[in-house]
């Protein structure tokens, strides 16, 4: 039997939403093992001047946990 823990964190890109998620992965992976799925909660952005600035993602990534 598997038992899993689910942990969130926030990414951000000055390119896209895209950007943000595949860097939060990409940070995240260096340090938890196991990572078994991956769930999009928010998209935000910074906006100065009329311009989008900064994406923001909010993300659950789902790994098992080791014995």
């Amino acid at each position: 039997m598997a038992v899993a823990r689910v942990t969130e964190i926030v990414a951000s890109s000055p390119k896209s939403w895209q950007d943000a998620a595949e860097a939060g992965f990409k940070r995240a992976s260096k340090t938890l093992r196991g990572i078994t799925g991956m769930r999009l909660v928010e998209a935000t952005a910074a906006v100065s001047k009329g311009k989008i600035t900064e994406y923001r993602v909010r993300m659950k990534l789902t790994f098992v946990l080791e014995d």
